[in-house]
């Protein structure tokens, strides 16, 4: 009997079904039911939607894939995306579920001109296909590991991009919310679980130190990985959390402002421990597991423990997964939606050939970021790089919020495309990498082409008389 499989199959078979529930719950709600719940997130909803979202591949396969070379000191990447959430709700939460809004790029168009959401959308789509593309390369090396007998790891990876779809395509929101009620519980459970039981199975952490291969780096907090990498690393991430789609979308879907600020402050406490607990299961791999590919350092840790515990961990892993690849899909299905068919396309399209086209484009980049997951190298490292396009989206949104009056037409669509051509130099020219981490550059890049715009361009916003509503 195959233990680790039948976990796993009783835990798809749960999401399906919270998933065929959800649907009662957004029937009547239209395109609004199905691409954010009908704005009815409470804050608890909001805060496991966030922590799902957060706690993914990146979160666990990949801090334990830097843990196994960098030591502890990988952890501070769940600490940076915590923050990241108690910023965003202490900051701004409230005041993005007021505008009543449903993409960012949305948002542009309304206070600066058509060009803005032009930009901002192909900006946005990029990002998100970047990040749901490392969850499938995760859930490969997850199944991999776990069934190595019926999986590989390309079709661990095409497995998981089946369920994923699967999930989002029958509950959409709603289901990516209760689900995430059942995803956060069994990654706690099972992270948790794991370190108990491979830091037993090795005799504590004494013998763990003694089994390590040499170095000061273990167990130092910022030794492994760096300082100057551990401050891009918050750099990075809370911008990121200001603008990414993803994200701001479940403060759209919130009850009201209330409940978006209270559940992006909790996603952070929530958050905030998984990416230590990861890291530990990372270095004891190092310890056992010598030479092998520092993707898989997590999951062979796991495997080494009994078959109940085992299938129990791994399932909470690939819950992390499949938490954050539904919100993902969702957020990139409703860029497509909102900002180009219903823009650009077909304006007067029916309700319900908008569900219909939302779960078509659910599909086609599901396809997209398979094609491009298996490509992908480092989880870590292509997710910071491709997080930093996010720095001028949250520039122009905090001034948007905060001081419209240095706000111009062209704002958005120049520190935007900006940010968009100085990522592709980073990435192509090796010659102006002369900082650590792209994100010590993006910010002076954003900040310098907004003022410039600021002097050069004499178009006011849209709505300039209004603008100080926004930061009430």
């Amino acid at each position: 009997m195959n233990i680790p499989l039948i976990i796993v199959l009783i835990y798809i078979i749960v999401l399906y079904v919270i998933s065929w529930y959800s649907t009662k719950l957004s029937k009547n709600g239209g395109i609004l039911g199905y691409l954010l719940a009908g704005r009815g997130f409470p804050a608890g909803i909001v805060a496991v939607m966030l922590a799902g979202l957060a706690v993914g591949g990146a979160s666990t396969i990949g801090v334990a894939e830097n843990a196994y070379k960098a030591g502890i000191s990988a952890g501070w990447y769940n600490a940076a995306w915590a923050a990241g959430a108690i910023v965003v709700g202490l900051v701004i939460a409230d005041k993005y579920r007021k505008l009543e809004v449903s993409t960012v790029p949305e948002l542009f168009e309304r206070y600066f001109d058509t060009s803005g959401r032009i930009i901002a959308v192909i900006g946005q789509i990029v990002i998100q296909i970047v990040i749901t593309s490392l969850q499938y390369v995760a859930g490969g090396a997850i199944l991999a590991a776990l069934l190595p007998g019926i999986f590989t790891f390309k079709t661990g990876m095409l497995t998981s991009a089946i369920v994923f779809i699967g999930i989002t395509l029958i509950g959409g929101y709603w289901a990516a919310g209760l689900s995430n009620v059942i995803n956060v519980t069994v990654i706690y459970f099972g992270i948790i679980l794991g370190v108990i039981l491979s830091l037993k199975d090795i005799g504590g952490f004494t013998n763990l130190s003694a089994s390590l291969p040499a170095g000061e780096h273990w167990f130092s907090p910022f030794m492994g990985v760096g300082i100057a990498v551990v401050i891009a690393n918050f750099v990075v991430m809370i911008t990121q959390t200001f603008s990414t789609q993803a994200v701001v979308q479940i403060s759209f879907a919130a009850k009201d402002a209330k409940n978006a600020k209270l559940g992006f402050i909790l996603a952070g406490l929530i958050i905030l421990p998984v990416g230590f607990l990861s890291a530990i299961l990372g270095i004891v791999a190092a310890a056992k597991f010598p030479g092998i590919k520092p993707a898989l350092a997590l999951p062979q840790t796991i495997m080494a423990l009994n078959p109940w515990a085992a299938g129990l961990v791994l399932a909470g892993l690939w819950a992390a997964d499949v938490s954050t690849a539904v919100g993902l899909l969702l957020g990139s299905s409703t860029l497509v939606v909102e900002d180009i068919w219903k823009r650009f396309i077909q304006p007067e399209i029916p309700e319900k050939q908008q569900l219909l086209l939302s779960r078509g484009i659910v599909l086609v980049i599901s396809l997209l970021t398979y094609f491009l997951a298996t490509s992908v190298l480092g989880i870590i490292k292509t997710l910071l790089i491709g997080l930093t396009l996010t720095t001028s989206y949250t520039v122009v949104l905090l001034f948007l919020v905060f001081a419209p009056r240095y706000c111009k037409k062209g704002s958005a669509f120049w520190t935007i495309l900006t940010g968009i051509i100085y990522l592709a130099l980073w990435q192509f020219v090796p010659a102006i990498r002369i900082v650590p981490h792209p994100i010590y550059l993006a910010w002076p890049v954003a900040l310098v082409t907004f003022f410039l715009v600021y002097f050069l361009d004499s178009r006011p916003t849209k709505n300039y008389s209004k603008e100080t509503t926004i930061s009430s």
